[in-house]
Order: structure tokens, then C-alpha cells, then sequence
């Protein structure tokens, strides 16, 4: 990393979020990915989602492997339901490559979302010419959450979709919240 994109300040954020069997990229699969390319005021610039297909016997073996799954049985339906609509999996890196590329140019860009380093292992095993792409620095909302609970004692309620895109919604309007939050108590923050 030079230098000069070292110290660029970004203009843009690629907000990403990848729904899998569990978290281990080693043992587990993408199912899911939805990207939102936002500006600092969180204005949509390009948006992105996909399905990933996959034999639907490796699914179900690798759900059940995850007692998660069991307490969300409506997003593993679904999951299992869309597979055979899928794309590819380098069909979908090839799609993320062009988009980053048409909306950052040859600027490495900046991943955002929420426990975001989880996703980046993922990108980083199945997709490493996207991984390529993005910015060594991320913006994890995650971070956000443990300051603002643990110093400010403010719990922002975030419903549990667990869905690609409605979770990068609920990222962003939690940031957004916790940037209100300072906004409005600017005068009282220690």
C-alpha cells in the first residue's frame, strides 16, 4: 500500500454482507451476498445482491452442522429454495470485481458493515481478485456498538433478518444512529 492511498480520504464505502452456513471459511460456504455503494451521507450510488448456487445436499449437511439455522428455519427454507436460481460463484466475484471497479477505479475500496473482518475471510478464500480490490482498512459498525454501549451505555435495537440486503440496511441505519447520537450530545461527550 502506497503512501498516497494510505492517507486518501474516501469518498465512497462498499457496504457488504455475505450470509453463509457458519463462519468458519475453511468449513463453511457463501449462500448469499448484497452490496450497497453509499457515500458518507449513506446516499445509495450502486446496489448489488445474488444468490449463490450450490449442491443443495452440501447445504442441508452444512445447516445442520449450525444450530443457528434451526432458530431461523424461514431464511434456511429460502436459502435451500433459491439455489437452483443461483449464480456461480466466480460468475458473482467476476460481477463484484466490475462494480467495484466501475464505482472506485483503480482507488482500493473501503468494506463497511457490521462484524465485517467475518466477511472479509470469506472474500479473501472465495473471492481473492475482489479481495484485491478492497482497502486494507474497513469500516466495522461493530467497533461503534462496543464504544457506544460500553462508554455511553447506548444500545442501538437492531432486528435480526439475517438476509443480505436488509442487514446492510440495518448496518447503515445504525451507524447513522450512533453518528446522531454524537450529533445531538456533541456538548456532553467526555
Amino acid at each position: 500500500m502506497n503512501d498516497k492511498t494510505k492517507n486518501s480520504s474516501p469518498l465512497k464505502l462498499l457496504w457488504m454482507d455475505l450470509e453463509m452456513t457458519n463462519l468458519d471459511p475453511n468449513k463453511d460456504i457463501i449462500l448469499e451476498v448484497a452490496v450497497e455503494i453509499t457515500d458518507f451521507k449513506f446516499k445509495t450510488l450502486a446496489t448489488y445482491e445474488a444468490t449463490i448456487t450450490h449442491p443443495k445436499e452440501k447445504v442441508l449437511r452444512l445447516m445442520a452442522a449450525n444450530a443457528w439455522w434451526q432458530g431461523f428455519p424461514e431464511n434456511r427454507d429460502e436459502f435451500v429454495k433459491k439455489l437452483e436460481f443461483g449464480k456461480p460463484l466466480g460468475q458473482v466475484e467476476k460481477d463484484l470485481v466490475a462494480l467495484v471497479e466501475a464505482n472506485f477505479g483503480s482507488e482500493p475500496a473501503y468494506l463497511a458493515g457490521n462484524s465485517i473482518h467475518s466477511d472479509r475471510k470469506f472474500i479473501a478464500k472465495y473471492w481473492p481478485e475482489l479481495d484485491l480490490k478492497l482497502h486494507y482498512r474497513m469500516l466495522d459498525v461493530s467497533s461503534f456498538k462496543i464504544l457506544m454501549q460500553g462508554k455511553y451505555g447506548y444500545f442501538y435495537d437492531k432486528k435480526e433478518v439475517h438476509r443480505a440486503y436488509d442487514d446492510i440496511q440495518a448496518s447503515i441505519a445504525e451507524l447513522q444512529s450512533y453518528l446522531d447520537y454524537f450529533k445531538n450530545n456533541i456538548n456532553n461527550i467526555e
